[in-house]
């Protein structure tokens, strides 16, 4: 870089645990692919109405944005330059002259299962109670033991672990990307098959948002977004984007590439597990927007308008 000294970039970002390390790494990796100190990146932490809001459900709340909604703000008013967000929090539709840009390398997208009363979720006694406030979580988890009894558990990461260990539930569900990113993997007492368990859409994906028309920070960001990641992301937004999907409706959507290829798939289930319907696409990564949006088509056609109703 031409400049010795001084912030180069502003970068706005939640400020739980998991929020900061997600930042940081996008720091490190700017600074190494241009050269520069890491902190001539400045790190501003937005208090979102997510991070607020904690005595209900999301859904109940409004939904994705809410993780959203001021660093956005911010991003448009010129605060900041550039948004870092955990992917699976991020809506369908972006405010209007920004867009998303930059995707770091997907980490592990599976879901975690812990708790310090049984070794899975088979294990768990009839009528055992389950810590979640993911109504996709909550539907899949139903879906396969219908007997369970799923509690609100809201707040980051830390505070879920200790609300377990103070026997608020018998278990939770969390991301293993944000476990594996705070160091704490080893919390896990079994990980979620995908097969068995879908992931949310962008799970394990750290997402960049910049100002569209900001060709400077999009020509810094482009060395570390990793192709396949976003690549994959296409197809799982374009799925999403057809469902409506947020916080309100229980869908799981997951893309990998190989050797060109792509492979897609994707469900929608009843918050009470009660049904569910899934869907799955194999082409070129080149056509992903297109097979995530198809998928997304055929799931909606078959499942009818009424499939999410009570909601």
């Amino acid at each position: 870089m031409a400049q010795s000294s001084g912030i180069i970039l502003r970068l706005g970002t939640r400020g739980s645990p998991l929020a900061l390390a997600q930042a940081r790494m996008v720091r490190e990796g700017l600074a190494k692919a241009h050269g520069f100190d890491p902190e001539r990146i400045a790190i501003e932490v937005i208090r979102t109405s997510g991070d607020r809001i904690q005595d209900r459900p999301l859904a109940e709340a409004g939904g994705k944005g809410l993780f959203t909604k001021e660093l956005e703000e911010a991003l448009i008013g010129g605060a900041i330059d550039l948004a870092v967000h955990s992917s699976k929090d991020m809506p369908t539709v972006l405010p209007p002259g920004l867009v998303l840009s930059t995707f770091l390398r997907r980490e592990d997208p599976r879901d975690a299962f812990i708790s310090r009363k049984a070794s899975s979720i088979a294990a768990l006694p009839r009528g055992a109670t389950v810590g979640t406030a993911s109504l996709r979580r909550q539907a899949m988890l139903l879906r396969l033991r219908p007997d369970l009894v799923v509690v609100p558990l809201r707040g980051n990461v830390e505070t879920r672990l200790r609300r377990l260990d103070e026997g608020v539930a018998d278990a939770t569900l969390l991301a293993l990307a944000g476990l594996k990113r705070l160091g704490l993997a080893d919390t896990a007492t079994a990980i979620l098959d995908t097969e068995e368990f879908l992931p949310a859409v962008g799970q394990g994906a750290i997402g960049i948002e910049l100002r569209a028309d900001d060709n400077r920070t999009r020509d810094l960001l482009a060395p570390i977004n990793h192709v396949a990641t976003a690549t994959a992301l296409a197809a799982e937004r374009a799925f999403l984007a057809v469902l409506d999907g947020s916080c309100r409706t229980p869908i799981g959507g997951h893309a990998t590439i190989a050797k060109g290829k792509l492979r897609f798939r994707g469900m929608i289930v009843k918050p009470d597990g009660s049904e569910a319907f899934e869907t799955v696409r194999e082409g070129k990564a080149a056509d992903a927007e297109a097979l995530g949006a198809d998928a997304g088509a055929e799931l909606k056609g078959r499942a009818g308008p009424d499939f999410f109703a009570e909601l």
